[in-house]
């Protein structure tokens, strides 16, 4: 396979990957322990 390639696989699978654990702390169960700014500061 060519070096390029195999370059291009590994940067998307790393990027796929970064998504997907953002998309699970953000709506996964670590979520639970996340405070919203916006309610903290209500008038």
């Amino acid at each position: 396979m060519e070096p390029a390639t195999v370059l291009s696989i590994c940067l998307g699978a790393i990027v796929i990957g970064i998504t997907g654990y953002s998309i699970y702390i953000a709506f996964g169960p670590p979520s639970a322990e996340l405070s919203d700014p916006f309610e903290d500061h209500e008038d």
